[in-house]
């Protein structure tokens, strides 16, 4: 073979590997593209948390932050550069950024159209207010390995901070309260106990925050993280049942010091110290860790009839609704696996309010579950609507300009929560609205 023909045949080998290489690349562009032109459409394009926020002068385009996303379909490559498809499917794992080689990924809060409220924090979760932090939830960070990375690393500041501290906490008094028993929460616990330091937890309702308040049999999405004293938690996909299980297992193995159902009201500075009034007790401590969720208080609707005890905010074990018409107001996650999860029971006749025309807030997954509910008769979906009036027997649906009653044993609403924006400025914490920040 002389010299002309190797080149020949090398160069058809190169050139069919690029043709594959042209094909396989132009094939992942269209269903791609396909994705992000399905969120347009919905009018699923603003993200509901902390996203990634991309910069096509630095992107190279590799797909690795496509490959590392754990949700899937939140990022991919358009025109050879990372563009964002799905972004209301993104709950802010950041393994997009960690991937990425060249830093084009930058992690935001909130986007130019859609601010997001938080609390002003430096790096080590401190808030404007020397003494008292913020970690989990309530700073936007609300994944289960978010929360528990954030809780360590705050009373980790508090240590130093509390040994370059000369002055010496009152009799009776503690190093740190911490609010919440979430993963922040016991997270922080568990550091605090390493260190020595004299903690104490309040909690307003049961271990676990919001994980508690999760439907029965949920499947909830964690990473592995390590836990001081307690070591690694190594789940991936689990139900509610199972990780509260571990949580207690937990809290009873290192005797965590924990006060449950009693709310902290009020958090007063005095004398270098804190005053914290709960609905119990007033403590002191030299620190405060604020691990609580941003939605402790439900939003209502303010609808006639809403204080009947029919209705309820959370829906805890589809079961009891066995027999019953239910309504499901919301088009929020929660709202969604509330309606399919009574679908399941027999029975029991779902009807679904939101008043939008599409779920803007909801996962792709949740979406398609009840869809094909709804093609199956097994759901009633009713949007836009808005919901009118409460009554002991039926509910008023306004749709289309038009009333509509409908016979009712138990509404559901998952209308959301309110920020505890009171209870913060009473404390002096200041508050910030982010608009694609990082």
């Amino acid at each position: 073979m002389n010299l002309d023909s190797s080149w020949a045949i090398y160069g058809a080998v190169l050139a069919l590997i690029w043709a594959i290489y042209v094909i396989v690349v132009r094939k992942g562009e269209r269903y791609n593209q396909a994705i992000k032109t399905a969120a347009v459409e919905a009018g699923l394009t603003e993200p509901a948390s902390i996203h990634p926020q991309i910069d096509p002068a630095v992107c190279l385009g590799c797909g690795a932050c496509e490959r590392a996303c754990p949700e899937g379909d939140v990022l991919g490559l358009l025109g050879g550069k990372a563009e964002l498809l799905a972004p209301t499917h993104c709950i802010g794992h950041g393994e997009c950024a960690r991937a990425c080689p060249t830093g084009a990924i930058t992690l935001v809060f909130g986007t130019a159209k859609r601010g997001v409220d938080l609390p002003q924090v430096n790096a080590n979760f401190e808030t404007n207010v020397p003494g008292i932090f913020v970690a989990g939830e309530l700073g936007g960070m609300g994944l289960i390995r978010n929360a528990v990375e954030q809780g360590r690393q705050a009373v980790e500041a508090i240590r130093k901070r509390r040994a370059s501290d000369q002055s010496q906490v009152r009799a009776g008094g503690y190093d740190l309260i911490i609010a919440g028993a979430g993963p922040a929460g016991i997270a922080a616990a568990l550091t605090a106990k390493s260190h020595n330091l004299n903690y104490l937890v309040i909690e307003q309702d049961d271990l676990g925050g919001a994980v508690f308040k999760y439907p029965r049999g949920k499947v909830v999405m964690t990473a592995p993280v390590v836990l001081p004293l307690a070591g690694s938690i190594k789940f991936r996909e689990t139900t509610k049942e199972s990780l509260l299980a571990f949580w207690h297992g937990i809290v009873d193995k290192h005797k965590l010091a924990i006060r449950y159902r009693e709310r902290i009201d009020d958090i007063v500075e005095d004398g270098g110290e804190f005053a914290v009034r709960t609905s119990k007790a007033i403590e002191r401590a030299s620190a405060v860790l604020l691990a609580i969720g941003r939605r402790g208080t439900p939003r209502t609707l303010n609808v006639p009839g809403e204080d009947l005890p029919k209705v309820v905010y959370q829906m805890i074990d589809p079961e009891q609704y066995r027999g019953q018409h239910v309504l499901v107001v919301g088009g929020g996650d929660s709202a969604l696996e509330a309606a399919v999860q009574l679908a399941a029971v027999p029975d029991t006749v779902v009807t679904m309010s939101y008043r939008a025309g599409h779920f803007a807030r909801a996962r792709l997954s949740n979406r398609e579950k009840l869809d094909q509910l709804v093609r199956q008769g097994r759901i009633r979906l009713l949007m836009p609507s808005e919901l009118r009036r409460i009554d002991s027997n039926s509910v008023d649906i306004l749709r289309d300009d038009k009333i509509s009653t409908l016979p009712n044993d138990a509404v559901i609403i998952c209308a959301g929560g309110i920020l505890p924006t009171e209870f913060l400025r009473r404390a002096g914490i200041a508050m910030e609205t982010k608009y694609g920040t990082p």
